[in-house]
């Protein structure tokens, strides 16, 4: 049994990661902003798991040094899962980039300084896959990072996640030398919400089952579970193999309207409201103008991303669910909690 501090704990992958955790044996903290936050959390992650759950959270926000050397007091591993996840597009990319990086490497100096031996930390396939315009690799693996700077098809968001990990990066190979680093690098997350509190990556589901689009847009995204990427992070804890690698995880890409389409079969009752028909890129634009979400996928027409997740599958014996059971799960939980 090890010690583990899971950063972020109100999170969408860290109630995954904290209850994957749990049933393995492993002892857990959380963090977040307010430690009053315990209580709420405690319950979700016991409704979710059946049993009885009480975790301790410390206090601790990326923007401040407050609470993260104590948070990190006595650990064994930390997985660090906090980071600002938008809505809607900032209008300074800084109000993502700067907590997302400053806030990576607090933890990392923190676990240093505790003398922790192995931070995974939640990176994106957004580190790897933008910023390369039609030049971009197909598939994306490992080897290829986003640009950092700000291009056509980058976004604030894109950005964070790239500058982030790369600063962690540096900080581990030099200053940090000595803490082992390992960045699981995520598709478009999806699977089963424990509460009407959910991540900004749901709103794909959550915008097809509301009624609220007249139609889908030529986008798509790879598509992974949220407890495959939870089993990820997991995994790449305490494997040897694991320390200093990047893991992207995701089942395959689907359209839109792919996505649309196993709602419409699968859940009869929402079929009226899931859109049917494609909406032209000029129609996305001016939905944008009063549906906030829509803005961050305007980079994203026509464009097809696909990313190779084999070195999950060979160093972590990684295994993925399906992305229509991603879907399903997601939006039959969505339903469950009343948020659509």
């Amino acid at each position: 049994m090890a010690k583990v501090l899971v950063t972020g704990a109100t999170g969408f992958i860290a109630g995954h990661v904290i209850h994957q955790l749990l049933e393995a044996g492993h002892d857990v903290t959380g963090t977040a902003r307010s430690a009053s936050k315990a209580n709420a959390l405690n319950k979700t992650l016991s409704a979710y798991a059946g049993r009885d759950i009480r975790i301790a959270i410390r206090a601790a926000d990326l923007s401040s040094d407050a609470g993260w050397r104590e948070a990190a007091e006595g650990m064994d591993y930390i997985q660090h899962i906090a980071s600002p996840i938008p809505s809607s597009v900032p209008k300074d990319a800084d109000e993502l980039i700067v907590p997302a990086r400053d806030g990576a490497l607090r933890v990392l100096k923190a676990a240093k300084a505790a003398g922790v031996k192995r931070v995974v930390m939640t990176s994106s396939m957004a580190a790897c896959a933008y910023g390369w315009g039609d030049k971009r690799p197909n598939p994306v693996t490992e080897e290829h990072w986003s640009k950092d700077a700000e291009t056509g098809d980058t976004t604030p968001y894109t950005r964070s996640k790239t500058i982030a990990e790369r600063a962690a990066w540096e900080y581990v190979n030099g200053e940090g030398k000595g803490l082992e680093l390992t960045t699981i690098n995520p598709a478009a997350v999806l699977g089963p919400v424990m509460s009407g509190d959910f991540s900004a990556s749901v709103e794909i589901l959550t915008q097809l089952l509301s009624g609220k689009l007249p139609g889908t847009p030529r986008v798509g995204f790879v598509i992974v579970d949220v407890r495959d990427v939870a089993a990820a992070h997991v995994l790449a804890m305490t494997n040897p193999a694991a320390a200093g690698e990047r893991f992207l995880v995701g089942d395959r890409f689907m359209w839109f309207a792919e996505v649309a389409a196993v709602l419409r079969e699968h859940l009869p009752a929402y079929r009226s409201k899931v859109p049917s028909k494609d909406i032209p890129g000029w129609m996305v634009k001016l939905i944008a103008m009063v549906n906030p979400p829509a803005r961050q996928i305007i980079p994203e027409i026509g464009r097809e991303r696909h990313i190779s997740s084999d070195k999950a599958r060979r160093v972590l014996g990684w295994q993925a669910r399906t992305a229509q059971e991603a879907i399903l799960s997601g939006a039959k939980s969505l339903i469950d909690h009343r948020a659509v």
